[in-house]
């Protein structure tokens, strides 16, 4: 009999009505439950054929332990090792290769300095950082917010230099992007669902978290939703994601890709609707299903490796870097210490 691991944290509703629906879907020979996991050693036994993974982003020994399942034969979604690599700048770089829209943006260093680190440390960055070009090539508003994690965390919109470096210095040792604003005519998220499974749901991220989910939507232009569905399966099918969801942004017709890659996507009845929730809970279960009756198949190369050798796009993502002349030894002001100033403001 196949056995099927559900891991989760806080959560309920979800995984475990996962659990029971899967078991009814079976109809024997894949039995799911709750994942168990204690101490691992490196002789455990594998105990799960599949497991599906909704916690581990938080929780660094579920990471290194489905590492080592997955070295054992264990089919985890999503995959562990591409989860523990990605970050959001990446995946828009990856996205720019697929041809799907992004808005412009830029990654930028921390303002305090990383932990055992000094500004010595520091010798290959340009300082002070091409602040006036930055802001030109992004305009305002825009968004500020971390090249990784989710959850609306040190998320800020700002409207000018003044509330951007305010923002920076709030964000302390996190790295950082900052993000053209879409302002948008329609905006969408998407669970997908496997390599086929696209739910495209009318969304609304200026309002409170539980209203978020248009109740009752108006039917979506079938152009517009061909497109939002193929930018979907191009995005997971290059990562390599099979449950995830993805936000766009739809402006003059185009939809861009604003906050996509969740590989621990919110599936609370309360939060996402009834209707949604029924049909992420039946589209999960069968896959999973599916999936791990399918067995384990070869480690490939990750797919996004054939986008990345494409040709670079004519127009660079940022503006070219500008070296500064140091001296050799010269010293790198403490970002901590010393609030960067746009260039030009007499610093």
């Amino acid at each position: 009999m196949k056995r099927i691991g559900v891991l989760f944290g806080q959560e309920r509703s979800f995984p475990l009505a996962l659990v029971d629906r899967i078991n009814k879907t079976a109809e024997g020979g894949v039995f799911a439950e709750p994942a168990s996991i204690g101490g691992i050693s490196l002789e455990s036994p594998r105990r799960y054929d599949l497991v599906l993974d909704r916690i581990s982003q938080d929780i660094p020994f579920y990471r290194a332990v489905l590492k080592k399942l997955v070295a054992d034969g264990t089919i985890v979604v999503n995959n562990p090792f591409w989860w523990s690599a990605d970050d959001k700048f990446f995946n828009n770089v990856v996205a720019r290769r697929l041809g799907v829209a992004v808005p412009k943006t830029v990654i930028l260093p921390s303002h305090d300095h990383p932990p055992d680190t000094t500004g010595e440390s520091m010798s290959n960055l340009v300082f002070p950082l091409e602040w006036d070009e930055i802001f030109a090539h992004i305009g305002f508003p825009a968004f500020f917010k971390p090249y990784s994690g989710g959850g609306w965390k040190k998320v800020y919109r700002v409207t000018s230099p003044d509330e951007f470096f305010a923002a920076y210095r709030d964000s302390g040792e996190t790295v950082m992007t900052l993000q053209e604003e879409i302002v948008f005519d329609e905006y969408f998220r998407c669970y997908v669902i496997g390599t086929d499974h696209v739910r495209i749901m009318r969304y609304d991220p200026r309002e409170p978290h539980d209203r978020r989910y248009v109740q009752s939507p108006e039917p979506i232009d079938p152009v517009l939703n061909d497109r939002v569905r193929a930018d979907c399966l191009k995005l997971t099918g290059a990562l390599g994601y099979e449950f995830d969801t993805l936000e766009f942004a739809v402006r003059d017709g185009v939809p861009y890709a604003i906050d996509f890659l969740n590989p621990a996507p919110d599936a609370d009845p309360g939060s996402v609707g009834r209707e949604n929730y029924e049909w992420v809970l039946e589209h999960a279960a069968r896959f999973l299903v599916d999936r791990v009756q399918r067995g384990t198949q070869p480690i490939g190369r990750f797919h996004w490796e054939e986008y990345l050798a494409a040709q670079a796009p004519a127009r660079p993502a940022t503006p070219a870097a500008k070296p500064r002349a140091a001296g050799a030894g010269a010293r790198r002001p403490k970002a901590g210490r010393t609030a960067p100033r746009p260039a030009g403001d007499g610093s």
